[in-house]
């Protein structure tokens, strides 16, 4: 019987040593990745390494990357910490966002006839009104792009500002202001984010409120021109005189149905707006992304997860940080992060 027991250790022991390394492979060095794949299913990943912006490119799946293009040179760009290049890929468009210290939203167009990166301006329309770095980035089927970030152009406080792109424009539509906190700004470096699906588009960015920093949702079914009031996410607060640098993450689905996953102290939540919110584990970081069900990517320590709610199995991906994930044609799983100054993939 203890022989059983320690093959049956050893098993699971060899089991998660192999979930750590199979099939892992390395894109470039660099940080922050990000994911997006357009209507004809090619992945790109975005990153960043010091100043500059990197791009590689998938037509099969995910399974294999081309070697990175450099995208643009970008002195004083943010990196880190949810600060770094963003993507975002529509039927005939894929655009890149990022930010500089002097805070200026810099974007770049793919050309697809050239293959070239282009630059193609700012996102903001006042100079210098987001030194804070931190903004997402989503398309449509549609070639409508749509940008949320956090802007203190008003009183010198960061509140939520929003813009939109038609893909063939070279220009985005006039800054609004979206969300601004009575209390007299929005968490302060935690990322926004911004998922559209059809007429759909959802907002979610952690607020300021009472001594509290918990997540609110904006939602809007005109393409954003107009959005419905902010409603706060989960049943409990957060009260926290300190950011935790912590934007979570918001999905829809065909059906217009919104997912969000996001972190309370040091727990993990999934929440539908207007439900109550499911604990899914101790961790940090998360990101979801969407499939036949919802899958969060999480990280807990250095230690890197997938997570289906309702489920207590788990896919240990990897080690390191700032996992992002999307799913598949085939329902696998495109995983990809970095680690000691490199980003990784891995399919599952």
């Amino acid at each position: 019987m203890e022989y059983l027991y320690q093959m049956k250790f050893f098993c699971i022991f060899l089991s998660l040593c192999c979930s750590f390394t199979n099939n892992t492979t390395t894109i470039g060095e660099g940080a922050q990745p990000r994911i997006s794949r357009d209507t004809k299913g090619v992945i790109r990943v975005a990153y960043g390494q010091q100043d500059k912006i990197f791009c590689a490119t998938s037509s099969d799946d995910g399974s294999t990357f081309s070697a990175p293009m450099l995208v643009a040179d970008l002195p004083g760009m943010h990196l880190g910490m949810s600060r770094g290049p963003q993507i975002a890929s529509s039927a005939n468009y894929s655009i890149i966002t990022a930010m500089d210290k002097s805070g200026d939203i810099c974007w770049y167009r793919l050309n697809k006839s050239t293959k070239a990166w282009e630059k193609m301006g700012t996102v903001n329309d006042l100079k210098g009104s987001a030194p804070e770095g931190l903004m997402g980035i989503a398309a449509d089927n549609n070639d409508n792009f749509y940008a949320v970030w956090l802007d203190l152009r008003k009183g010198k406080k960061n509140q939520i500002y929003f813009s939109t792109l038609s893909g063939n424009s070279r220009q985005w539509s006039a800054n609004r202001l979206i969300y601004e906190s009575p209390d007299g700004h929005v968490c302060e470096c935690c990322k926004p984010n911004v998922y559209a699906e059809g007429q759909k588009v959802a907002v979610m960015f952690r607020n300021w409120l009472g001594g509290s920093r918990d997540l609110y949702l904006l939602t809007s079914s005109n393409k954003g021109a107009s959005f419905e009031k902010a409603q706060k996410l989960g049943e409990d607060t957060w009260a926290l005189n300190a950011c935790p640098m912590d934007g979570g993450g918001v999905a829809i689905d065909k059906s217009g149905n919104i997912y969000t996953v996001w972190r309370r102290k040091s727990t993990v939540y999934f929440c539908k707006p207007g439900e109550k919110e499911i604990s899914i584990a101790e961790g940090k970081t998360c990101s979801i992304s969407l499939g036949p069900e919802p899958l969060i990517s999480m990280q807990s320590g250095d230690t890197l997860r997938l997570i289906k709610p309702g489920h207590e199995a788990q896919t240990i991906v990897g080690t390191g940080s700032f996992l992002q994930s999307m799913r598949l044609q085939n329902n696998s799983t495109l995983c990809v992060w970095e680690q000691g100054g490199v980003v990784k993939y891995r399919k599952i």
